[in-house]
């Protein structure tokens, strides 16, 4: 199973950005799919889930400013990322899970770096 991201980059604060992920290989049904983010010292930190169920979760800080869509295979995940802030500067990790027998499984991106100047 491979997550392969794309986007990402340097904007000014108040500028827009997306970035897209995409599943490749037998992940079988996915639960949940989304974006994570991570500063160096900081734990990583979800910013936006996209479940199977059609339910979206995001992080009070990203609240009306992300926008993150499945696609109807929902082997793909975009973040439409608006009005950003200078915070809002971190690699952005994809993400995808699945059940299996005994609990939940996890895979990762590559992650992609988002920079936003002030």
């Amino acid at each position: 199973v491979q997550l392969q991201a794309s986007g990402g980059g340097v904007v000014r604060a108040g500028g827009s950005l997306s970035l897209s992920c995409t599943v490749s290989g037998n992940i079988g049904k996915i639960f949940a799919m989304g974006w994570y983010r991570q500063t160096p010292g900081n734990e990583r930190e979800r910013v936006a889930l996209v479940y199977s169920t059609g339910l979206e979760e995001y992080a009070d800080s990203v609240k009306g400013r992300f926008t993150a869509s499945r696609d109807t295979a929902g082997n793909t995940v975009g973040l439409r990322m608006n009005a950003l802030k200078p915070e809002d500067t971190a690699v952005y990790y994809c993400n995808a899970g699945h059940f299996v027998a005994g609990g939940y499984e996890n895979f990762w991106g590559q992650g992609t770096l988002v920079t936003v100047s002030s």
